[in-house]
């Protein structure tokens, strides 16, 4: 009897513990369809997103969903920066300018840029937030006066309080050539700015006010700065250098303007003319035109200039390794109408390659009173096969 009371007793447990188990089994199983019924919808939820995902206007900051042309001259907009980070804010610039007269010129084009941006210019080093060295890269004598006088850029900026730094930028042609040096051995450099990149030096300086150093020396195939007036650094002076084209396609031997000026583009001939009218107006006596090549000018901005098919004709006894280029308005004509722009200024122009030198530009110097009878030539003596090595 008692083991018949035990073998109830048992049955009578196990009973209890498998209608136990079904009730929990039951509720695991409601949960379970819960969270498969919310995997299923999540998925596609994600499924339609993915099928109907974003587009690139989505990614585009401020989009209107609609595309327009860019006008010229327009500048791009830097998504992480506002106009009050590229705003100068009243900070005081100083320049210091080493080597050729093209330098000059762009001094004048870096000024412009960034006086419109708010900066003021400073007459002296000691009262300037901002220093900007406009460098030589073409003798090995002017390189070295840059690198003594970063040093003493340097030292200028350990004496600087906290509240008032001082920010040291090297621009031109050093820029170009050296930019890795100059970032990484020149500690007080805090920007680099290759000849074309001008236009972009309120974004590099409001970069580097975060203690970040900045950089652009993208050669461009295009930059002119033909919608940029310069803005002169010597206002009492009766001459002006006018910028007519920047870099030089004659990749000589020994010369390293190509590499750090890059490929041969000539400015537009309505701006030339605009900015020479500009200067006539303020009293300027005298104009130089600049250019490494003057004489391989040849503005193609229009097309009646693009479909002329004339090509270039080298001077009597000289020849090229380069293909001949044809159509556009040559320097003749330039040097025509900028001669017609104010009969009582006086034109130069440097410096003119002897190989395009042209008949009609000679022709216009002994016709014209106001252009100067004066060439500058580039001579250099050296033997054939040395040069030729050094390709």
């Amino acid at each position: 009897e008692k083991s018949k009371m035990y073998s109830t007793c048992f049955r009578t447990n196990l009973l209890a513990s498998l209608r136990q188990c079904r009730s929990k089994l039951k509720i695991l199983q409601g949960h379970l369809r819960t969270s498969c019924d919310v995997s299923d919808k999540t998925s596609t939820n994600s499924s339609s997103k993915l099928k109907n995902g974003p587009s690139l206007q989505d990614f585009l900051k401020s989009s209107t969903g609609e595309l327009r042309p860019v006008e010229f001259g327009e500048q791009d907009t830097v998504p992480y920066l506002n106009q009050d980070d590229v705003w100068g804010g009243s900070r005081k610039v100083y320049f210091e300018t080493y080597g050729c007269q093209m330098n000059v010129s762009d001094t004048e084009i870096a000024w412009s840029v960034l006086k419109d941006s708010g900066y003021q210019r400073a007459e002296s080093v000691h009262d300037a937030d901002v220093v900007l060295a406009v460098t030589c890269a073409i003798r090995e004598n002017a390189e070295q006066k840059i690198w003594t006088r970063l040093q003493q850029f340097r030292a200028m900026k350990l004496r600087r309080t906290r509240d008032r730094p001082l920010k040291v930028g090297v621009l031109g042609c050093m820029a170009e050539r050296l930019k890795k040096d100059l970032l990484e051995k020149e500690k007080s450099v805090d920007l680099i700015a290759g000849p074309d990149s001008y236009r972009d030096l309120p974004r590099l300086l409001a970069v580097t006010e975060s203690g970040q150093q900045a950089a652009n020396v993208m050669l461009s195939l295009d930059e002119t700065y033909a919608d940029v007036m310069p803005v002169r650094m010597n206002t009492g002076s009766p001459t002006a250098f006018v910028s007519i084209m920047r870099g030089c396609d004659n990749m000589c031997s020994y010369c390293i303007v190509p590499f750090t000026r890059g490929r041969e583009r000539s400015r537009p001939i309505h701006s030339i003319l605009e900015e020479v009218r500009v200067l006539a107006g303020q009293g300027i006596k005298e104009v130089t035109l600049l250019g490494q090549n003057v004489n391989s000018y040849r503005d193609m901005s229009e097309q009646t200039h693009q479909l002329a098919d004339s090509p270039t004709n080298l001077s009597a006894g000289f020849g090229t390794i380069y293909r001949k280029k044809k159509g556009g308005l040559r320097f003749s004509a330039l040097l025509d109408k900028v001669s017609q722009v104010d009969p009582e200024m006086r034109i130069r122009f440097v410096s003119p390659h002897p190989k395009d030198f042209p008949d009609e530009v000679l022709q216009l110097l002994r016709d014209r009173q106001n252009i100067c009878s004066q060439l500058h030539l580039p001579a250099q003596s050296g033997s054939t096969q040395v040069l030729q090595r050094m390709r």
